[in-house]
C-alpha cells in the first residue's frame, strides 16, 4: 500500500514541474515581446526626430533668408539717399561757386550789412532807425529855436535830410508838419550843420499858402507829411510853433 502512493506522489511533483516550465516559458514569452517592440520603436522616433530637425532648420532658413532681405532693401534705400545728398551738394556748390567776393568786398559787404543795422541796436526807445541815424518825431509843437534847443541837449540837432532816401523815408513816416534843420541866414538856405542842401523840395504855391498864417518873415523850413514828397518843404517864421524832427547820428 505504501509502495502504491510513492509513484502516485512522483507523478504530481512531475506534473507540477511541466506546468511550472510552461508558466515560465509564456512569462519569458511576454517579456520578450516590450523588448522587441523597444526595438522597433527606435527607428519610428529616428524618423521623427529627422523630420523635426529638418523642418526646424528649414524654418531657421527662411527666416535668415529674410532678415538677409531686409538688410539688403535698407542698404540699397541708405545709399540712394547718401547720392542724393551729394548730388544736392555739388549742385550747390556749382551754383555759388561764382558768388565768392574776395577779401576786399567781403570787408566792403561786411561794413554795410553792420552799417545797416547798427541803428536798429543803438537806437533808444520811441526813435526811428535809418541809414546810420535815429530819428524822433515829436509830439510837442515848439518854435524852430527850441526845437533845435531839445534835439541838441540829446546829443542830436534837427533833422538833416542829405538824400532822396532820407526824404522819402521822413515823408512816409510822419503825417504832420515837422521842423527840419534847415534856417535861411544872410540870403543862404543852410542845414544846422552849416551844409547846403544838394536838393530842394520846396512847395508850390497854394501849399505854401496853405501854411502861411502871418505876414513874418519865413526863414525856417518844416516838412509837411501830408503833401507829395517832391515838394512838401514848407517856407515859415521861425517864431511859429509845431512838431519837429530830431536826428541822432550813431
Amino acid at each position: 500500500m505504501e509502495m502504491q502512493k510513492i509513484p502516485s506522489e512522483g507523478k504530481e511533483a512531475g506534473e507540477d514541474e511541466a506546468a511550472g516550465e510552461a508558466l515560465l516559458e509564456v512569462k519569458t514569452q511576454e517579456e520578450a515581446e516590450p523588448a522587441y517592440d523597444t526595438l522597433r520603436s527606435p527607428t519610428e522616433d529616428i524618423y521623427a526626430d529627422a523630420l523635426i530637425s529638418t523642418s526646424a532648420r528649414t524654418a531657421k532658413g527662411q527666416q535668415v533668408g529674410g532678415n538677409e532681405r531686409l538688410y539688403r532693401c535698407g542698404c540699397f534705400v541708405l545709399t540712394g539717399i547718401c547720392l542724393l545728398l551729394l548730388l544736392i551738394v555739388i549742385f550747390l556748390s556749382l551754383k555759388h561757386g561764382s558768388q565768392v567776393c574776395t577779401v576786399q568786398e567781403c570787408h566792403q559787404q561786411f561794413s554795410l550789412n553792420q552799417d545797416k543795422h547798427l541803428g536798429c541796436q543803438q537806437c533808444a526807445r520811441g526813435w526811428l532807425p535809418y541809414g546810420k541815424s535815429c530819428y524822433f518825431l515829436s509830439t510837442v509843437r515848439l518854435s524852430w529855436a527850441d526845437s533845435q534847443k531839445n534835439c541838441s541837449s540829446g546829443g542830436g540837432s534837427l533833422a538833416v535830410i542829405s538824400s532822396r532816401d532820407i526824404q522819402h523815408f521822413l515823408t512816409q513816416t510822419g503825417n504832420l508838419g515837422y521842423w527840419i534843420g534847415l534856417r535861411q541866414t544872410e540870403s543862404k538856405w543852410n542845414w544846422v550843420n552849416n551844409t547846403q542842401p544838394e536838393k530842394f523840395y520846396w512847395s508850390d504855391s497854394t501849399g505854401q499858402a496853405k501854411w502861411s498864417e502871418s505876414t513874418k518873415k519865413k526863414d525856417c523850413a518844416f516838412l509837411s507829411s501830408d503833401d507829395p514828397e517832391e515838394n512838401n518843404w514848407i517856407k515859415a517864421s521861425c517864431e511859429a510853433q509845431t512838431y519837429f524832427i530830431c536826428q541822432l547820428q550813431v
